[in-house]
């Protein structure tokens, strides 16, 4: 059921690919970002393990890795196998498409996947539904707001625990948007 040998191999192997890379606003090793989704998780399994945990905090730990650096999905299959690959390629923003078509495109590829990368998206989004960078103007912050209530909407049937979290977290957003 939880693999801990399995998450340090996918925590190590995120930490090595992201490098330096930091937190937007907050200034974080990116690590500390991929560990609270990662936490989410695991917090939800507590609550409603009906979904495949193991592949589903690996997948937290490696759900940016694509997007983020140069690492492919093949590499990430071979390491963690195909599942793992899927989820993350389901997690990755297309960056061929154009910006406003992204994130619906990795919904529709999410929702095609298990419950377990549902579960991710979510535990992901309520992870960055923190104080914004100071430097996002309002437009920035009610656009990512309202993306959050997409992907809410698109998501629901993910966990029933985790959705009332996300509901909390979008509505405490709010007194970031003006």
């Amino acid at each position: 059921m939880w693999n801990p040998d399995r998450y340090k191999e996918a925590l190590t192997f995120a930490a090595t690919r992201h490098g330096d890379q930091r937190e937007p606003g907050h200034g974080l090793p990116y690590v500390v970002h991929l560990c609270k989704v990662a936490m989410e998780v695991q917090r939800a399994a507590v609550d409603d393990a009906s979904f495949d945990v193991d592949l589903a905090v690996t997948a937290a730990l490696l759900h940016d890795v694509v997007e983020d650096t140069a690492t492919t999905r093949g590499e990430v299959a071979s390491h963690f196998g195909d599942a793992v690959a899927k989820a993350v390629a389901a997690l990755t923003k297309d960056a061929s498409l154009p910006k406003e078509q992204r994130m619906l495109d990795s919904l529709a590829r999410i929702r095609a996947e298990p419950k377990a990368v549902w579960v991710v998206k979510v535990a992901d989004r309520i992870t960055n539904l923190e104080e914004p960078p100071s430097s996002w103007s309002i437009d920035k912050r009610r656009a990512y707001h309202a993306e959050a209530a997409t992907i809410r909407d698109h998501l629901r049937g993910a966990l029933a625990s985790l959705e009332a979290r996300f509901e909390h977290k979008i509505a405490a957003y709010a007194r970031w948007c003006g």
